[in-house]
């Protein structure tokens, strides 16, 4: 099989997303991603792994990185996709049409087509997108080629209802722990139940509050969450050790110092470890380049409550925004599903800023 990269964007989400790609298994893919780009010749094409990366080299006075990342969460009988139709609208459905192959299959078709564009563009599919941060595709490729992220402004075709979404929230995974003292059931006074113990906590979160933080002109809505809890011994054994794993999603005026700082108050009487900690991303809207963006796709920001990759930009000192195809509500969803004309509306916007002079 080999892509066709002049086919319609509708097309080309449904070929990418028949190829199975499942985190830790996107060689095939990225194979044929490559072999598709490297047919033209205004685009210098680098590979790192299973990481693609197409630029042109035209001196322009600006350049953006627009990425998109070509893996998925597991399949769930959701492939081959097909059309469907909703409420008198067709839709394309299977894994990957919404998080995030609609998004890829457009810039791959923009990347092929654009040869004369009006800014500079170095275009990234990426792997590990949905796995731990070590193995992302991203990641390795900035620590590798730091060269290749010297960018003005950035783009993440991350699902966004077609809408524009600035910037991201931040996330922070805590382990809050209790301890006790082991003792037979049948005489529970002698022990100490570690489990009894973790109450309060699990009360503090449920009653807690978090709210909306405006930053930059847009409200972003914090979460704090119990995601986990684990503890116990056996069914006759008082236990001496309960953990309750915490997630927290911040607003990006937030360091993740702040975010520490914040939960250790709320928790301050129990023993607390931060396993992992993303900073959010300001959502840079205020950058000329970012505002004629916004208004040659015809946009109104909003806020990403969700953590994405623009962070990663964003830490590089490069505003970054999210814009692709498809409701965040159904990626992941085993209904997962993308409208045929919102493939094709963010595949116009794209081509109408990036045509622009």
């Amino acid at each position: 099989m080999v892509l066709d990269l002049t086919s319609s964007s509708v097309d080309l989400t449904r070929a990418i997303c028949d190829i199975p790609s499942v985190s830790g298994d996107e060689k095939t893919l990225a194979d044929q991603i490559e072999q598709a780009i490297s047919a033209f010749s205004h685009l210098e094409v680098i590979r790192h792994g299973n990481t693609i990366v197409a630029r042109t080299n035209l001196g322009r006075a600006q350049r953006v990185a627009i990425a998109g990342h070509i893996d998925t969460v597991p399949i769930n009988d959701n492939l081959p996709t097909k059309i469907i139709e909703i409420d008198g609208e067709a839709h394309l459905w299977g894994r990957g049409t919404v998080d995030m192959k609609a998004g890829t299959a457009v810039q791959l078709g923009l990347a092929a087509e654009l040869t004369d564009p009006a800014i500079d563009i170095t275009w990234m599919w990426y792997d590990n997108e949905e796995v731990e941060a070590s193995k992302n595709g991203l990641a390795l490729l900035a620590a590798a080629r730091p060269d290749l992220f010297v960018a003005d402004f950035a783009i993440l075709g991350e699902p966004s209802d077609g809408e524009v979404e600035g910037g991201c929230n931040g996330t922070m995974r805590a382990i809050v722990r209790t301890r006790g003292v082991r003792a037979h059931s049948a005489r529970a006074w002698i022990g100490e139940n570690a489990i009894h113990r973790a109450a309060p906590i699990l009360t503090r979160l449920a009653e807690h509050r978090t709210g909306e933080v405006e930053v930059e002109g847009l409200l972003y809505r914090e979460s704090l969450s119990a995601v986990r809890i684990t503890g116990g011994v056996a069914g006759n054994v008082i236990p001496d050790y309960c953990e309750v794993e915490v997630n927290y999603r911040f607003a990006p005026s937030k360091t993740a110092a702040d975010a520490e700082a914040y939960l250790r108050t709320l928790l301050d009487r129990f023993e607390l470890e931060i396993t992992d900690a993303a900073e959010g991303a300001r959502p840079g809207l205020d950058a000329p380049i970012a505002r004629q963006f916004v208004e040659a796709v015809g946009a109104s920001p909003r806020p990403k409550y969700g953590w994405t990759d623009v962070a990663r930009f964003s830490a590089l000192g490069i505003p970054a925004v999210n814009y692709g195809p498809g409701d965040p509500h159904l990626a992941h969803h085993d209904e997962e599903r993308v409208p045929l004309a919102q493939i094709d509306a963010v595949e116009n916007g794209l081509r109408a800023w990036l045509s622009s002079r």
